[in-house]
């Protein structure tokens, strides 16, 4: 049976994104008492991880890494399909840049039995660094596609994908196992069922500490990221408006007079 990891991050939902700060001290996000929803691309790298456990026998295990508040997110996921949920909870993985998260990921996973690929979504909303699932294919010492927008084939030892480049796309072949990173083209994610949340109740979700994964407190979070914010500056954005007055026909020429003299029409 094909074993499939899927990381999921737990951000913070952009309805609210205007509640989001940033702490003073530790420059890193606050967060607190932001309902927290699935990564939007994260979406997509789950959607296509159940249509392939749809066409063949697979086993699909989610990692998220967030506060305990992040337990729903695993909880969605179970009730869309996912057979085992596991939550990387601990206040010393608090803060992790892409790397920190990476490793973390990685240290999780390698506690697994048997992984055959892993999924994540090609960035996350609230950091955007797209460096989270090359990284973690460095740690696990497995090949990485990026931006692929299609599995072209799905099986064996070696795997067919369409993978976005700028203006086109390229079909990779790749040895298994390996690290996928999906697109929001891959495809159109589920929603929500009664008959998955039903499911869901018998489904438990497994929680992993610091101590859990064998890893020193310094090696994970804030204290295990080399991406240092120095500093911080709050840009203030001025605008000036300017009225037209006149008929349409008077209008028309102010404005493209200003237009000329400002250098935006020859």
């Amino acid at each position: 049976m094909l074993s499939i990891v899927v990381c999921v991050k737990a951000v913070p939902d952009l309805d609210e994104a205007d509640k989001i700060r940033i702490d003073p001290d530790t420059k890193a996000l606050t967060r607190h008492d932001i309902p927290l929803v699935i990564n939007p691309l994260d979406r997509n790298a789950l959607e296509a991880a159940l249509q392939i456990k749809e066409k063949g026998e697979a086993h699909i295990t989610i990692i998220s890494m967030g506060p305990p508040s992040a337990g729903n997110v695993v909880k969605e996921c179970l009730a869309l399909g996912v057979d085992q949920g596991i939550l990387l909870s601990d206040p010393a993985f608090a803060g992790a840049d892409a790397f920190a998260t990476a490793y973390t990921l990685y240290k999780a996973i390698d506690k697994l039995d048997s992984v055959d690929c892993v999924f994540c979504g090609r960035a996350s909303s609230d950091g955007a660094t797209e460096w989270v699932g090359p990284e973690l294919a460095t740690f696990l010492r497995m090949p990485v596609v990026t931006m692929v927008r299609e599995f072209v084939e799905a099986g064996g030892n070696s795997w067919k994908v369409k993978a976005d480049i700028e203006d086109g796309y390229r079909l990779v072949q790749v040895e298994m196992p390996a690290v996928f990173t999906v697109t929001h083209t891959a495809n159109t994610p589920r929603t929500l069922s009664f008959s998955g949340i039903i499911k869901a109740r018998k489904k438990e979700i497994t929680t992993w500490i610091l101590d859990d994964l064998g890893v020193a407190e310094e090696s994970v979070g804030l204290k295990g990221s080399p991406t240092i914010v120095s500093d911080l500056t709050v840009v203030e954005s001025k605008r000036t408006c300017q009225i037209i007055e006149g008929t349409l026909e008077e209008k028309a020429d102010i404005l493209i007079n200003k237009l000329i003299s400002s250098g935006v029409l020859l």
